[in-house]
């Protein structure tokens, strides 16, 4: 009798052990199954970059970029317009990162000749003006858009108001060319006239994020 109870307890014993064992090689599989699973972090945007852009007031332009955050965007650079060269700034603001923009520039032209590009659209028998040789002028975009691409190419399409100022120079030398020798009366201006011009507006380019 005694044996039988001693035998009893053993196999209680066995069966509580592999109980045991068996919940313990299972713990882990659900600790796993209940742990949360780790979401990938997300690679911060560049921030530095390129863009080269072609438009009219504008001209062909090139700009460094800086994005400080994915829905703002400025733009500092250079440009050029055929006739001479020019400096620009501008501030973009996206809402969503891509998709729709709101953008505000503004640059300046120094004075170049602009003799050479009249001739070559009027032909060779274009007479050098005046007029044209001092054309320089301020302008100022506020433009709304598309941009397409968010992490390192994004190409634009932007469109809306320009306003332009300019100093219109030799008024005074080509008012007497014109009329030499063909009338006794004569006009002149105390200072160079100014021409305000506010005109539909465009601009399509390309932006390179290096960094």
């Amino acid at each position: 009798m005694a044996t039988f109870s001693l035998a009893r307890i053993g196999f209680t014993v066995a069966l509580l052990g592999g109980a045991t064992a068996q919940a313990a090689a299972g713990q882990p599989d659900e600790q796993l199954a209940a742990a949360p699973l780790e979401v990938p972090a997300q690679r911060p945007l560049p921030r530095l970059g390129l863009m080269v852009g072609g438009g009219v007031p504008d001209g062909a332009t090139g700009s460094a970029v800086f994005r400080p955050f994915s829905w703002l965007r400025t733009e500092a650079g250079l440009s050029y317009n055929l006739i001479s060269r020019g400096v620009r700034a501008g501030v973009s603001v996206l809402p969503f990162g891509a998709g729709p923009s709101a953008t505000f520039e503004a640059g300046h032209y120094f004075s170049g000749n602009a003799n050479g590009i009249a001739r070559s659209i009027a032909g060779a028998g274009f007479h050098d003006s005046a007029i044209l040789q001092k054309v320089g002028y301020d302008y100022a975009n506020a433009h709304l858009g598309l941009d397409f691409g968010t992490r390192r190419v994004v190409f634009f399409l932007h469109g809306g108001m320009s306003y332009i100022r300019a100093d219109v120079h030799n008024v005074n030398a080509q008012i007497a060319s014109a009329m030499s020798g063909s009338s006794s009366t004569t006009v002149t201006f105390s200072q160079d006239p100014q021409v305000r011009v506010l005109t539909p507006s465009a601009k399509l380019g390309l932006i390179f994020y290096i960094w």
